[in-house]
């Protein structure tokens, strides 16, 4: 993340060459977060020589002297040879460069002039920039991209747009027959687009996203790794809110307060198990002050980076280093958790939080984050750099007021958040690259009017994640072809300025569920408790969790969002693609690209189950001409016809696979494993051909990639 920081930094330094003002938030901001705040930021306990470069009074008190830079101590001390004097210290290992001490220069001569930090500023509905495209998002993108010199991508062709749009909203690959349908009437791009998020699977896909920010298992975790045999019900509550639209503001309402809301309903009360996620420890011979201490510190620090993109647990033990929060805003935080307990839903017994009412605990600062040491006394309070909330009708603030304020329209992150949120998960990445630190030390919008106007249209829509994903792949923007231009490499390495779609790795569980879904394995239940995979042996050598059954029948071909996960049984074929662990909320998923990859989708029981079923379905679904077969089976797994070089290759490859087969006798034909009984004798060759053929395609970086 920081190294892209950086690079993105150095590369926009070429362009303010060209007598363009010194921005603060754009170009000193990120440079003065990364290498000063941390001895010269908001920490007064870490802040040295009373010297203070986050707030322009106190800086230009010692060390600015606004228009002046040779008379600036800020740049004497960048610039000198004295190792006894230079900035940052030769010990540190964030020294400037060269093309940041001369922006310094030119923002110190141009005025020095301070801005407030862009996510803190509040959102204000951007004018649309004039533009012959009928979608806003479209205007804007194009308004950066004229001031490069840089043209949008083309549409991308019908068949790369609706794997792309179907693998986005469902997670899963359109049939042939969608294909084919959309190719012969592309105009029909809307009524895919609706239909897609009026399907069932609409809500499991998103559904995935939203989890992975709630830290969701199966299990406590820690040693003993205890399963909670409900907590499904928070999955499945997150799955159904998001099918029926429940708008964002209630659905934070409802995970943070659901118990405090008027006659609060079942779902209401199971709607809070999302602070029930968390990993709990229960071994014997625990310190339960501390354990409670750590689980609600938990709860604070999730909340502030799910809701707000903040790294709220950087306060947990001083003042934050880059960002107005300080100790006491923490634990006043803290407070709206400090009493409350974990109850199970009386009907469902789905896991829930509930307020103490009898016997309140006093709220204190843990003084350097430590739960023996008691500071001041605190109440619950937002955060005093953002607006305040609106007094409570108690005595004090609660969860309820806590909610209330972080979608009320006045709060500057919330709606940035979230539609960042949504816009990295149809483009690779967000507007935002860091969507869990919106602060100082994270990086700026690429395109920072757009995110305003995108906030501020999701709340003026009802907050309606639907109508804003709609929006989105509604837009020329989205449909653009991925294509790689050597322009862009030139101009915008990164794609920032989105002259082209993002080429993405199917997360995981995607990437399974398509194997399944070509292979008609797949079964389609939706909701319900979770299943337990096959897993080799050798995954129970570390830990307790040694008593494994796969789950029975078919139930192991349901989708990846139900596989259960137990923190210290993780799915192996998920982790090898990089699926979260639970232990924290996971914001922006990582995305790596390991020989161990490869191996897993060539030998991995799932997948090989998979290239077996789907041969087998090519050959019950087509005639006994072999090109025929080989052109359904590549239109099944990459969604396309192949071109006419492409059948030709495969054509070669078939047949060097059946002579393997005819020559390796029946220690060949054990490819065929589960369909073995399922194929006559005479196909027998050809079954085991094709399985070879279909596991090679469905290795493919096309099968693996979302274009």
């Amino acid at each position: 993340m920081h190294l892209v920081t950086t690079f993105s930094l150095l590369a926009a330094v070429p362009l303010l060459a060209v007598e363009q003002r010194v921005e603060f938030n754009r170009d000193i901001r990120p440079i003065l977060a990364a290498k000063c705040y941390a001895c010269h930021g908001p920490d007064e306990d870490k802040r040295e020589a009373d010297l203070r470069l986050d707030v322009r009074a106190e800086a230009v008190k010692k060390a600015i002297k606004p228009g002046k830079p040779d008379d600036s101590e800020f740049w004497h001390r960048i610039t000198t040879a004295d190792p006894d004097d230079v900035m940052p210290p030769p010990s540190s290992p964030k020294q400037l460069t060269k093309a940041e001490r001369d922006l310094f220069r030119r923002w110190i001569a141009e005025g020095a002039e301070y801005q407030n930090h862009w996510a803190f500023a509040p959102i204000k509905r951007p004018v649309v920039p004039t533009s012959k495209r009928r979608n806003p998002i479209d205007a804007f993108i194009g308004q950066e991209l004229t001031k490069h010199d840089l043209k949008p991508a083309a549409e991308a062709d019908p068949a790369t747009l609706i794997r792309r749009v179907y693998l986005d909203l469902t997670g899963l690959p359109p049939t042939p027959e969608d294909v084919a349908s959309f190719i012969r009437q592309p105009s029909s791009f809307e009524s895919v687009v609706d239909r897609l998020l009026a399907s069932p699977n609409f809500g499991e896909r998103w559904a995935r996203h939203w989890l992975d920010m709630a830290r969701y298992a199966d299990s406590n975790g820690f040693l003993g790794d205890g399963l909670r045999a409900n907590a499904y019900r928070y999955r499945d509550w997150v799955i159904d809110a998001i099918n029926r639209d429940l708008p964002f503001d209630q659905f934070t309402i409802e995970q943070i307060a659901g118990d405090l809301l008027p006659n609060p309903t079942r779902e209401q009360i199971a709607a809070t198990g999302f602070h029930r996620n968390a990993a709990l420890n229960t071994e014997a011979g625990l310190d339960k002050e501390e354990a409670r201490f750590q689980n609600l510190a938990d709860r604070v620090n999730t909340t502030g980076r799910v809701w707000m993109g903040l790294t709220v647990g950087c306060a947990q033990c001083h003042t934050h280093k880059y960002d107005p929060i300080t100790i006491r805003d923490y634990y006043s935080f803290y407070a709206f958790f400090d009493n409350t307990e974990d109850r199970d839903e009386p009907t469902s017994k789905a896991p829930a939080l509930a307020e103490v009412i009898k016997d309140r605990r006093q709220t204190y600062v843990h003084m350097a984050g430590d739960y023996t040491r008691r500071g001041p006394d605190v109440v619950p309070a937002s955060l005093s750099s953002l607006p305040p909330m609106q007094k409570p009708s108690q005595p004090e603030p609660n969860r309820l007021d806590l909610a209330k304020w972080l979608v009320s329209p006045n709060h500057p992150l919330t709606s940035r958040v979230a539609a960042n949120h949504i816009w990295s998960k149809l483009f690779g990445t967000g507007l935002v690259r860091t969507p869990d630190d919106f602060g100082t030390s994270g990086e700026s919008p690429s395109h920072p009017e757009l995110l305003d106007w995108l906030a501020s249209e999701f709340m003026r829509d009802g907050w309606s994640r639907k109508r804003l994903i709609k929006l989105i792949v509604m837009s020329d923007t989205y449909r653009q072809s991925s294509t790689h231009r050597d322009d862009i490499v030139v101009i915008d390495p990164l794609n920032r300025l989105l002259a082209r779609q993002n080429r993405v790795r199917l997360d995981a569980e995607i990437l399974r569920d398509s194997a399944l879904a070509v292979s008609g394995l797949l079964k389609p239940t939706i909701g319900g408790p979770s299943f337990r995979p096959p897993l080799p042996e050798d995954v129970f050598d570390v830990g307790r969790s040694s008593n494994w059954q796969a789950s029975p029948g078919d139930e192991i071909y349901r989708r990846s969002l139900y596989i259960i996960t137990l923190r210290s049984v993780l799915y192996p074929t998920l982790t090898t693609f990089d699926a979260p662990d639970a232990a924290d909320a996971c914001v922006r998923r990582e995305r790596s690209n390991t020989p161990l990859q490869a191996l897993a989708m060539m030998n991995d029981g799932v997948f090989v189950e998979a290239a077996q079923s789907l041969a087998l379905r090519v050959m019950r679904e087509d005639s006994s001409e072999s090109s025929k077969r080989l052109q359904k089976l590549f239109q099944l797994v990459l969604n396309r016809a192949p071109r006419a070089e492409e059948l030709l290759r495969l054509q070669s490859f078939h047949a060097e696979q059946k002579t393997r087969v005819q020559n390796g006798g029946t220690e060949a034909l054990k490819a065929l494993g589960f369909i073995e009984k399922a194929v006559s004798p005479s196909e027998v060759i050809e079954a085991a051909t094709l399985v070879a053929t279909a596991r090679v395609l469905m290795n493919l970086d096309e099968f693996i990639n979302r274009e």
